[in-house]
């Protein structure tokens, strides 16, 4: 189960430190807002995913075996660009304040934008579906522990960025590159991985 849980850990934390809509979403409600009227838009991922991953899961379970090796090593490939991304991103990171979207979208449209994003329909479909119904095959247990493990630390990072940006205004930004930098580590080897998985399931 342990190698489960490092899955859900490594790309969990690197979706929620990766820049982009959502996250600059949370950074202007917290700059503007404070933390307490921010923390409850976190969960707006929970509002979003699930329909997309059930409707990934069932067009997953009715594929043939060897498309899910296919699928590792297209998810392998794209994790590694998502690693490039946040290669570029820590590289052209610029520390000062940058426009930010309006912080009057309720959670219920935060979660209708993320419903709207390509992100969540590849991530699950390449990434943590397969992950989840290999690790079910194991046992039931490893693939709960993937899905919980992604969950739990994508929210507390995005709780994480909402407290950064509240209490320290200052040095956020220069965190935020930092911590921007490590996920781009984290995905390279979690890309690494799938690809590996991919190869060795037609050995």
């Amino acid at each position: 189960m342990t190698e489960y849980l490092l899955f859900g850990l490594t790309y969990g934390f690197a979706a929620a430190v990766q820049p982009g809509p959502f996250t600059a979403y949370l950074i202007s409600r917290a700059v503007t807002q404070g933390w307490r009227r921010t923390l409850p838009a976190i969960f707006a991922p929970l509002l979003s995913d699930g329909p997309i991953a059930v409707l990934v899961l069932l067009v997953l379970t009715r594929m043939p075996a060897g498309l899910v090796q296919w699928l590792h090593l297209m998810g392998g490939a794209f994790v590694l660009y998502l690693a490039y991304g946040a290669w570029r991103a820590w590289r052209d990171f610029a520390t000062a304040a940058a426009p930010l979207p309006s912080s009057e979208r309720s959670l219920f449209e935060a979660a209708t934008v993320n419903l709207l994003n390509p992100n969540p329909y590849l991530g699950w479909s390449l990434v943590l579906g397969p992950l989840l119904l290999r690790g079910w095959h194991e046992s039931p247990s490893h693939g709960i522990a993937v899905v919980v493990s992604f969950y739990a630390t994508m929210l507390a990072g995005f709780a994480g960025i909402v407290f950064l940006f509240h209490l320290a205004r200052g040095t956020g930004p220069r965190v935020t590159r930092a911590l921007v930098g490590v996920s781009g580590l984290a995905l390279a080897g979690f890309g690494a991985y799938q690809l590996w998985l991919g190869i060795a399931a037609w050995r």
